[in-house]
């Protein structure tokens, strides 16, 4: 009985050395991505990529990539997109932008309250939008799904709100616009955040290993 609890008491103990060590591993992979993303988010901004690289697009490889896009915005077909920032409840103003280059993206001008939401916002002159790539938000926000019928959205689905406003040829990601002066919806709002506690996760594991390595003795 002894014997079995000690071939136990190790097989736990690898196990949880194991798990220490892939915390570890862990970390440093989440170390590398928020370096790439902070480089992406600070470099230069690049054309918003066009119809030719949609199909190669990934969250991994172009989601916080500083881009820039000149066009005009199709005012008529904005949609308010329900948002909660550090600001208060509000909106999020989408609006397509039709670009130089002949394809329509849609723009996340930024956040309005609500109680602002239908004031004046708009341009009718050519725009150039500097901002970070975002993928689509599909189906909906947590515990509310979109509802195009009643034009009620909870998330930034790109597909869904370009096929509501009948836009064709428009990006699969959208744009969120960096904050600009003046009155308007409040740009810059982007969210970037990594938890990273993979080191005391780790320590936790490797702790729990010694206590049972410990134990060890009085078994």
């Amino acid at each position: 009985m002894r014997l079995v609890l000690r071939l136990l008491a190790v097989a736990l103990c690898a196990l949880l050395v194991g798990l220490g060590i892939w915390q570890l591993e862990r970390r440093a992979w989440k170390l590398d991505l928020i370096e790439r993303i902070d480089a992406r988010v600070h470099a230069q901004p690049v054309a918003a990529p066009g119809p030719q690289a949609w199909k190669t697009m990934s969250a991994a490889a172009d989601e916080y990539r500083r881009v820039r896009a000149g066009g005009t915005f199709l005012n008529d077909h904005e949609t308010l997109v329900k948002a909660v920032t550090e600001r208060g409840g509000g909106f999020w103003v989408i609006t397509p932008l039709k670009t130089d280059q002949g394809f329509t993206v849609l723009v996340n001008r930024g956040f309005v309250p609500a109680e602002e939401a239908r004031a004046a916002r708009r341009t009718a002159d050519p725009s150039v939008v500097v901002g970070l790539v975002r993928m689509s938000e599909p189906k909906g926000g947590f515990l509310r799904a979109n509802d195009p019928d009643t034009d009620r959205w909870y998330s930034r689905d790109v597909a869904a709100i370009a096929a509501k406003r009948g836009l064709s040829d428009t990006a699969p990601y959208f744009i969120d616009a960096e904050a600009s002066p003046g009155a308007g919806p409040q740009g810059g709002l982007t969210i970037i955040d990594f938890p990273n506690n993979h080191l005391i996760y780790a320590l936790t594991w490797f702790g729990l290993a010694i206590m049972v390595t410990a134990g060890l003795v009085f078994i």
